[in-house]
C-alpha cells in the first residue's frame, strides 16, 4: 500500500533539494568553469588593454598603467626585435628601487643589467622572451595581427605602424592556486549551509504547513456543528481566501441541512394529506360505486386534491429550479404592463365567478429588463395569493405605476390581514401565516416571488393593517 507525502515532508525535502541544486550548481561554476572563465575574462581584458595601448603607445607613462593595472607584459619594439620600451605590473618598484641606486652610487647604469646580456639595451627594464623571433615570424605571417594561447600563456601583437610592434602577453594560470584555497572554503561553506538549510527547512516546512494543516482539520467538520472558525489569519492571502471560502461553504451546507429539514417536514406534509384523501374518496368509489351522484362528488374531490397536488410539486420544483439556475436566466427587455394585463385576464373569469373582482391601476408602456417568464410567475403568484386571502370583500386592486427611477408593483387584497409578528417571516420558505391556517399552500409561492425579484435586482415588501387586508409592493 502506498503512504502518501504529508504536505510538511513535501515541503521540506523540497527546500533540501533547492539548497542541493544550488550549491551543485555553484560547486560546478567553481571548480569546472572557474578557469575558462577566468582566462575568457583575462583575454577580454588583455585585447581591451592592446586597443588602448594601440591609442597611446607613445606615451610610456600611459603604457606603465595600463600594464600595472591589467597585470600584463608590454614590448614596443621594432620589426627587428629591438626594444623601444617594455613595461609590466611591476615597473613602478623596479624604477624606484633604480633610482635609489643611481642616487646612493652616482651610477646611471642599470644595476640589475650586464652587457652581456642578449638585446641588452641601456635603461630597460626586461629582456626579450626567447621566442620573440618566432613571435615576428608568426605576425608577419598573418598579416600584421596575431594571437595565440598556451596552457599558461595568452599573446597578443601587432603591427602599430610601419616600423613599431606590440606585444601583449598575460598569465593564464595564476587562477591555479586560488582555485584549490577556494575549493577547502566552498566545501566547508557547503557542510556549514546544508547543516542551516536542514534546519531552516524543518522550520519553514513546519510554518508553512501549519495553516494547511489547520484548515484540514476544520475542513474535516464543515457543514457540522463542530465546525470552528478559530484560524488565525494573516500569513498569505491564498491561505485566508481558501479559509473565507471554507467558513462560506460551512455556511451554505447548514443552511442546506435547514433547507432539507424544513422541506422534509412541510412537504410531507402537505403530500400526505391530498395523497390521503385521494385515497379515502378513491375507496369510496370502490366500495360505494352504485351512487352516482356519491360517485360525482368523490370524483370531483379526487381531481381537486390531484391539482393541489401537482401544484405543490411544481411549486417545488420551480423554487429548486431557480436556485440551481437563477444566476444564468437570459434577460431582455419585458413590458410589464402588457404582462400585468395579461395575468389579470387569467384569473378574472374564475374569479368572477366566485363574486370577486380585480380593479387594475395601470400605467401603459413600462419596460423592465428582465425574464418574461419569471416575471409572469411573480404576477400570478401575488394575485393567487391575494384571491386566497381577499376575504368577504372579494376585491383585489392592482396598481402599476412608475416612482422617479423605479417601477412599483402593488397587488392589495382587503382580507384580515398578518399578524405583525409574521411580517419578517412572509417571505421565508414553508414559514407561513397561510399555512398554518390550512388554506391548502405550499408555502413557496412567495418565496419564489422573493427569489425572482432578488434575481432582477428589485425589492420585496408587504404592508398589513389588521382586519383591512394586506399590500404586496415589488419595485424594479
Amino acid at each position: 500500500m502506498n503512504r502518501k507525502i504529508k504536505f510538511r515532508t513535501k515541503l521540506c525535502l523540497y527546500f533540501l533539494i533547492f539548497t542541493l541544486i544550488i550549491f551543485s550548481v555553484l560547486w560546478l561554476l567553481q571548480t569546472v568553469f572557474l578557469q575558462n572563465f577566468y582566462n575568457h575574462m583575462l583575454i577580454k581584458n588583455t585585447r581591451n588593454a592592446a586597443e588602448k595601448i594601440e591609442n597611446e603607445y607613445e606615451n610610456f607613462n600611459a603604457v606603465d598603467e595600463i600594464a600595472r593595472e591589467n597585470s600584463l607584459l608590454v614590448y614596443l619594439t621594432d620589426k627587428s626585435g629591438n626594444i623601444i620600451y617594455s613595461a609590466d605590473e611591476y615597473k613602478s618598484n623596479y624604477q624606484y628601487s633604480e633610482h635609489n641606486y643611481n642616487y646612493q652610487n652616482g651610477s646611471s647604469e642599470n644595476p640589475y643589467r650586464s652587457d652581456e646580456e642578449q638585446n641588452y639595451q641601456k635603461a630597460q627594464y626586461r629582456s626579450l622572451p626567447d621566442d620573440y623571433s618566432d613571435f615576428l615570424t608568426v605576425l608577419e605571417n598573418d598579416g600584421g595581427i596575431t594571437e595565440y594561447k598556451t596552457d599558461k600563456l595568452y599573446v597578443y601583437g601587432e603591427y602599430l605602424n610601419d616600423n613599431v610592434v606590440l606585444y601583449v602577453s598575460v598569465t593564464l594560470d595564476a587562477v591555479g592556486a586560488a582555485a584549490s584555497i577556494i575549493r577547502v572554503q566552498l566545501l566547508w561553506v557547503s557542510v556549514l549551509s546544508i547543516f542551516v538549510s536542514v534546519i531552516l527547512s524543518y522550520y519553514f516546512s513546519k510554518k508553512f504547513a501549519r495553516p494547511v494543516s489547520e484548515l484540514s482539520y476544520q475542513a474535516r467538520y464543515i457543514g457540522d456543528k463542530n465546525f470552528e472558525n478559530n484560524f488565525q489569519k494573516g500569513f498569505c492571502s491564498e491561505i485566508d481566501e481558501l479559509e473565507n471560502t471554507l467558513v462560506s461553504t460551512n455556511e451554505k451546507l447548514k443552511n442546506a441541512k435547514t433547507y432539507q429539514q424544513e422541506l422534509l417536514a412541510n412537504v410531507s406534509h402537505d403530500l400526505r394529506t391530498p395523497l390521503t384523501m385521494i385515497r379515502g374518496y378513491a375507496e369510496s368509489i370502490k366500495d360505494f360505486g352504485d351512487d352516482e351522484k356519491q360517485r360525482i362528488s368523490d370524483s370531483d374531490i379526487i381531481i381537486r386534491e390531484t391539482d393541489r397536488l401537482s401544484a405543490l410539486v411544481n411549486e417545488i420544483l420551480e423554487y429548486s429550479e431557480l436556485q440551481a439556475n437563477g444566476e444564468r436566466i437570459n434577460f431582455e427587455d419585458v413590458d410589464l404592463s402588457s404582462l400585468v394585463k395579461k395575468v389579470i385576464k387569467q384569473f378574472e373569469p374564475l374569479f368572477q365567478t366566485q363574486g370577486g373582482m380585480i380593479e387594475s391601476i395601470l400605467t401603459e408602456n413600462l419596460f423592465i429588463n428582465g425574464n418574461s417568464r419569471q416575471l409572469e410567475r411573480v404576477i400570478y403568484n401575488l394575485l393567487d395569493n391575494a384571491i386566497r386571502h381577499t376575504g368577504e370583500s372579494k376585491k383585489i386592486t392592482v396598481t402599476l405605476k412608475k416612482e422617479n427611477e423605479h417601477i412599483s408593483l402593488s397587488v392589495r387584497d382587503y382580507g384580515n390581514g398578518i399578524p405583525q409578528d409574521e411580517i419578517p417571516h412572509i417571505w421565508e420558505r414553508y414559514y407561513t401565516y397561510r399555512q398554518r391556517n390550512k388554506l391548502g399552500v405550499s408555502g413557496l409561492g412567495l418565496a419564489i416571488v422573493k427569489q425572482i425579484v432578488d434575481l432582477h435586482g428589485g425589492s420585496c415588501k408587504v404592508e398589513s393593517d389588521a382586519g383591512n387586508g394586506c399590500n404586496f409592493i415589488v419595485r424594479f
